[in-house]
């Protein structure tokens, strides 16, 4: 037998009441008749009180004899079967796995701390009972496994000003790694007869030896963008500025004081502090 086989033994309230009766009646009789037959009776009947078997709700019961696999039973309710089968109880419900944070090298080597949150249940109870030694362990080292792969695979952020500009990263492309991740971890689950209903990133950060490097590096990337966003933005303003006023004929502007005028918009346009105002009560050239 490879594979799981559904089962469903005899009614356990039909066998409960022919139970009670040979044990009831077994003694009663042999009180009356002195009989040791009907001991036997009342033996048999104490025997088959061990035969009865609860299955709850979303749990399952794996039936051996003598270490042969007889079947599953699935589907809840009171049964009755043979006394000496043992049972196995397997539970068919979701469970929930949050793994240890992981300190693991991204694509470019960086350390980072990660873990992973996976939401998964049994679907094949022969192979969760048999094919792996405990089937919760087996699914968190797996898991564990799974998460170093994922992660070795992505940088943790993009890199562009050193030439490392990737589509898919663990910070920003969130579907895309957790759809890569749930894959790999549903792939080596199978062998034990488990699905993955989820799996997604539940924390990620540099690792402390390196974050409060990385942080400033972010922080300087972001300063030279809005700088460089910014100076476009000026750029395009002083453009605008003299188109305006020699289309209007305001005033006419020489290269020089085309020169100082871009100089002077630009400190203003580009300042981090506001600009104090001169006000030139004189001629232009004073």
């Amino acid at each position: 037998m490879k594979a799981e086989k559904i089962i469903k033994p005899a009614n356990g309230y039909l066998m409960l009441l022919i139970v009670l009766l040979l044990f009831i009646g077994g003694i009663v009789l042999c009180a009356m008749q002195e009989t040791i037959v009907y001991a036997i009776v009342s033996l048999i009947g104490f025997i088959g009180f061990f035969g009865f078997i609860l299955v709850n709700p979303n749990t399952s019961k794996v039936i051996l004899l003598f270490g042969k696999y007889v079947g599953t039973i699935k589907a809840n309710g009171l049964y009755w079967a043979n006394p000496l089968y043992k049972k196995k109880t397997i539970s068919l419900r979701a469970s929930n796995f949050d793994s240890e944070r992981l300190k693991v090298n991204d694509k470019l080597g960086n350390p980072v701390m990660i873990s992973t949150i996976l939401v998964w249940r049994v679907t094949d109870t022969y192979k969760a009972a048999f094919d792996v030694d405990n089937y919760e362990n087996f699914v968190r080292v797996q898991t564990d496994a799974a998460v170093r792969k994922l992660a070795s695979m992505y940088p943790y952020d993009n890199f562009a000003d050193e030439g490392h500009d990737e589509d898919i990263t663990l910070r920003s492309s969130v579907n895309e790694v957790s759809e890569a991740l749930e894959k790999e971890i549903d792939e080596r689950l199978t062998i034990a007869g488990i699905e993955v209903l989820e799996a997604r990133i539940g924390y990620l950060a540099y690792a402390n030896e390196i974050a409060s490097a990385m942080l400033k590096r972010q922080q300087a990337t972001a300063i030279v963008a809005a700088r460089h966003k910014i100076v476009q933005g000026a750029v395009e303003m002083v453009e605008m500025a003299l188109n305006e006023l020699s289309r209007k004929q305001i005033v006419e502007l020489d290269d020089e004081r085309k020169a100082a005028m871009v100089s002077n918009l630009l400190v203003i346009l580009c300042g981090d502090k506001e600009a104090s105002p001169v006000v030139n009560a004189g001629t232009l050239s004073h």
